[in-house]
């Protein structure tokens, strides 16, 4: 299969959260992606509330804690769930880390695990994918 050109910034997908038409970084630095949250708790299940949804909590059965080296070379262990991304017209199923980006300009950011199967980088550009989906 081909690679799919991308740019620096796209506009995604993600089903799995209930978000439709959000910008997300490309991030060739990082080893998995990464989503904004907040509270994250352990009862039973992971329970967590999303950047944008304010006290409306995620419920996820399956996750994993993994350690990660944060970009300031900090590491901490996370909370690791695997959830669908589409860009463009393709859906993606790719771990995504759980943080608090809350300080940062980008909630969802794009790491190599599922970038270097699908797609080469065009640092020059923006938004060269075009969702197809339904956008709510």
């Amino acid at each position: 299969m081909d690679k799919r050109i991308i740019g620096r910034q796209e506009t995604a997908d993600l089903p799995t959260f209930g978000l439709m038409n959000k910008t997300v970084k490309i991030d060739s630095g990082a080893y998995t992606s990464s989503i904004d949250i907040v509270n994250v708790r352990l009862e039973n299940d992971l329970l967590f509330v999303l950047f944008e949804k304010g006290k409306e909590e995620v419920l996820f059965k399956k996750y994993k804690v993994k350690r990660v080296k944060s970009s300031n070379g900090i590491i901490q262990e996370r909370y690791v769930i695997k959830g669908t991304i589409r860009l463009g017209d393709i859906d993606y199923n790719t771990p995504f880390s759980l943080t608090d980006r809350s300080g940062m300009r980008y909630p969802i950011l794009l790491g190599r695990k599922l970038l270097n199967k699908h797609f080469l980088i065009d640092t020059s550009k923006k938004n060269l994918l075009q969702n197809t989906g339904d956008v709510s």
